[in-house]
């Protein structure tokens, strides 16, 4: 099903939940919880543009646009107020809306959201340079730092073929990350606001999460132990506990 060309799934009845998936990937990356959670919730995944079944326009590719489009979204399945889960960017798209719209967002859960880390000195310039240059060999190189070790190489591989698949114009994400900031935003947030974070994430540190819930009213942190920067794929079982525990 289509919504201004966004492919999307909506089942189950009950309190709604949102699933926004990463950079590059697509909303299967939530497969593992669908069954868990459709029994007795709304459950709405989407491709955000530029991924997955989704269309890759060259423009819109900026968190404004794509809260734009999320919110749009809610509009046309007539969902007045959802639960959003994102993660990694997924993350700051939910929070950014919460930001915006806090009467249609219950409540956030970050999922190892990269919040303010990429402008801290990520080499972002030299990351897009790369994936420009030599996209297959540059995610080859980047990918598996986002598990943790052990993870198996076909979750990997499957991780690097959903990117490859995304069109190339989702890269402008990369350089946006580069300026942006929520922490001055956050002690105003009117939504609660729950982080869920891989202990043994390599890409976005424990120390992101703990900061941003530091400054969010009553937030909560609960870390997901033996995991990296995707506990939904790596450790499903425990990541469903947190976000029941959560919700």
């Amino acid at each position: 099903m289509f919504h201004q060309d966004l492919y999307y799934e909506d089942q189950g009845r009950g309190p709604a939940l949102l699933f926004l998936h990463g950079w590059g990937t697509s909303s299967r990356v939530w497969n593992a919880q669908l069954p868990e959670f459709v029994r007795d919730h709304r459950v709405v995944t989407v491709d955000w543009r530029g991924c997955g079944r989704s269309a890759r326009p060259a423009g819109g590719n900026d968190t404004a646009t794509v809260v734009a489009d999320t919110l749009g979204l809610l509009d046309a399945l007539e969902i007045g107020q959802a639960v959003l889960i994102g993660s990694s960017i997924g993350a700051t798209f939910a929070t950014e809306l919460a930001l915006r719209h806090p009467e249609r967002v219950s409540r956030v859960v970050a999922v190892d959201g990269p919040s303010y880390w990429p402008s801290t000195g990520m080499p972002l310039e030299k990351l897009a340079s790369g994936l420009r240059d030599d996209r297959a060999a540059t995610l080859a190189g980047w990918v598996p730092n986002w598990y943790a070790p052990g993870t198996s190489g076909a979750l990997i591989d499957w991780t690097v073929r959903q990117i490859l698949d995304a069109g190339p114009y989702i890269d402008a994400h990369i350089l946006e990350a580069g300026t942006y900031d929520p922490r001055p935003s956050l002690p105003s947030l009117k939504v609660p606001v729950s982080y869920v974070h891989g202990e043994l994430d390599a890409e976005i540190p424990l120390e992101v999460p703990e900061t941003c819930a530091s400054l969010v009213p009553d937030a909560t942190l609960t870390v997901v132990r033996g995991s990296g920067h995707m506990p939904q794929q790596e450790r499903p079982a425990e990541f469903n506990a947190a976000l029941r525990a959560v919700l």
